[in-house]
């Protein structure tokens, strides 16, 4: 790579396979003027209605963005929300192929219900329990059938049932065996099964809650200490603690550095882990260096916070941004 023109030029030659938790997100948005006779609460005079396509599947959304190939590989239910989601997926252009539909499951979907900027309430419908046997084979299948296909393996873990131990395992040894990186975002039921890694991405609050373990993470001695525990927990060849409005820490066991946030106006702060995720998944597969692909992910997930509701990255704004940017500046 000579340039950031190279960097966003060769993700285009990537394809990605997205394992994990995918979600419907609906969106009611409209004014609320008024309270209820009927009850203490707003009365919403509904403007519009949107569906996106959420977790591990925006997750894919922002390698899409990127100008990479996302293949998503993940359980939703046979239900009408299962088809909607294929249907987002269709209406995306990306492919359903790793997609299994199961009548043992409800699709994942999260409502958000919103005046303005301000939310008044969200409604989650959801299974959490693990797959049954048969699903669990149907995905292991299909991870062994696509991987030739790829270049990076993400594991984007909402807890919601679709990763467990023996799939973090089988995908691991088949991808490790395929030379293919992995970097995961993990959550507190699977945090310590993703052994071997190349990449183990975590928000201040899952470390807090994957480890059991209360730390400031403006206390540089206390971020430091929280860094080698997870290290002791979990064995990857690099770490990144994403610390929302205080920028990321990162850690290969030979460099390690904190960056901070670029000033936004942040509008909500949702979606930006899978930002992070994708960035510096896409950048690991060119062999930066660890300082790059952590600014580079920092930029955009502080990117994406400036818009309302899941959203993924603005390629070109992205690219712009990146432009300029000294850190980056530096290595190309």
């Amino acid at each position: 790579m000579k340039s950031i023109e190279d960097v966003f030029e060769a993700f285009k030659d990537k394809t990605v396979l997205v394992v994990g938790d995918v979600v419907v997100d609906y969106y009611m948005r409209g004014k609320a003027s008024k309270i209820s006779k009927e009850a203490p609460v707003p009365v919403l005079t509904l403007e519009k209605k949107e569906k996106r396509l959420g977790g591990a599947a925006n997750v894919a959304m922002n390698i899409r963005a990127l100008g990479a190939t996302p293949i998503l590989c993940s359980v939703v239910g046979d239900d009408p929300d299962g088809e909607a989601f294929e249907q987002l997926l269709e209406y995306e252009n990306m492919p359903n192929k790793g997609i299994i539909r199961s009548q043992n499951r409800v699709t994942t979907t999260k409502l958000r219900i919103t005046s303005g900027l301000q939310h008044l309430i969200r409604v989650d419908n959801e299974d959490v329990h693990p797959l049954i046997d048969l699903d669990q084979k149907s995905l292991l299948h299909h991870i062994k059938n696509l991987l030739d296909e790829c270049d990076l393996v993400i594991f984007e873990d909402y807890d919601k049932g679709t990763i467990n131990p023996e799939v973090i395992e089988e995908t691991i040894k088949l991808a490790k065996s395929k030379n293919i990186p992995i970097a995961v975002d993990p959550k507190r039921r699977n945090f310590t099964n993703y052994q071997g890694v190349s990449l183990f991405k975590v928000n201040v609050a899952d470390l807090q809650d994957g480890l059991d373990i209360e730390f400031d993470a403006l206390d540089e001695s206390e971020l430091s200490s929280a860094a080698t525990q997870l290290k002791q927990s979990v064995e990857a060849n690099n770490y990144f603690i994403t610390l929302s409005k205080n920028g990321i820490f990162y850690d290969s066991g030979t460099e390690s550095g904190k960056l901070n946030a670029h000033p936004r106006q942040i509008v909500e702060v949702l979606g930006a882990g899978d930002t992070v995720i994708s960035i510096a998944g896409l950048c690991l597969t060119l062999g930066l260096p660890l300082e790059f692909i952590a600014e580079m992910a920092n930029i955009g997930g502080g990117m994406v916070c400036e818009l309302p509701g899941v959203v993924p990255i603005d390629k070109e704004k992205l690219f712009q941004e990146a432009k300029e940017n000294p850190i980056l500046k530096k290595y190309l």
